[in-house]
């Protein structure tokens, strides 16, 4: 019985040599006319896998080509630039900041470098996503708006950070509210009041201008301001006269739109 285990044994061995097959043959060397293919063979899958949303997939292959691809290829601004959409979309801001910026920065000239500076500043804006929150990341967009309108001044990119810078500081103009109705509920009125002033100073043009006004109307006259009180419900009248009607009663008799 022993010898025939063995015996099987060594058939096993055996045949494991004869049919092990020959070796593999060593890939082929790179050549730069097969890395070119290479290149390209992966570039119009990424294009295909960003095209349908495929996010996943298309930050490898936009990964894989810009490692391979020549440094003075004209695709790379817009790989850099898809890489930076690809992440935006992923939620990873910081970094599709640093992918924009490359196109920004490194291809000043490239077409799509104003569009690629917008972005950035998008995604900064994308992370203060609260007006109550910290503004560092808000404040970091407003730079990179002002840069777009420096650096790409009349360019359709340049006209779209107008419209972003407006509603920051639509933003920005809330935030100061909240800041100013913060320190009204706790009575510190006058610190209230420097706050809802530095409002209608910094953003004259936003949309919390008349409802900061009204509650200038409400500290002045809940702390006898007669002065102020006159100046604020005249300044009303003129500019807001729908936000005069809700005043009224709060206004001495001498300013427009008293009773």
């Amino acid at each position: 019985m022993m010898k025939r285990v063995l015996w099987v044994a060594g058939m096993v061995a055996l045949s494991g040599c004869l049919f092990k097959g020959k070796p593999k043959p060593p890939p082929p060397v790179e050549t730069v006319e097969t890395t070119q293919q290479r290149a390209d063979s992966l570039w119009r899958a990424a294009l295909s896998q960003f095209r349908v949303a495929k996010w996943s997939k298309a930050a490898t292959s936009l990964d894989r080509t810009l490692q391979i691809l020549d440094y003075a290829d004209p695709r790379r601004p817009l790989g850099h630039f898809m890489t930076g959409e690809v992440l935006l979309a992923q939620g990873n801001q910081l970094q599709a900041v640093r992918e924009f910026r490359k196109v920004a920065d490194e291809n000043a000239s490239d077409l799509l470098a104003a569009d690629a500076l917008l972005r950035a500043g998008d995604a900064y804006a994308e992370l203060w996503s609260r007006p109550e929150l910290d503004p560092t990341y808000g404040e970091t967009a407003l730079t990179t708006y002002r840069e777009v309108l420096e650096r790409y001044a009349g360019t359709t990119a340049a006209a779209r950070a107008s419209l972003r810078i407006q509603s920051l500081q639509e933003r920005f103009a809330e935030k100061e509210y909240y800041t100013a109705m913060f320190y009204y509920r706790l009575k510190a009125y006058d610190s209230s009041i420097l706050a809802l002033r530095h409002i209608v100073a910094t953003y004259p043009r936003t949309r919390i201008v008349p409802k900061t006004l009204e509650q200038l109307v409400h500290a002045f006259h809940r702390l006898n301001y007669a002065e102020d009180l006159k100046e604020a419900c005249q300044y009303i009248a003129r500019f807001f006269p729908d936000t005069a009607k809700r005043v009224v009663t709060e206004c001495p008799a001498e300013a427009p739109g008293a009773p």
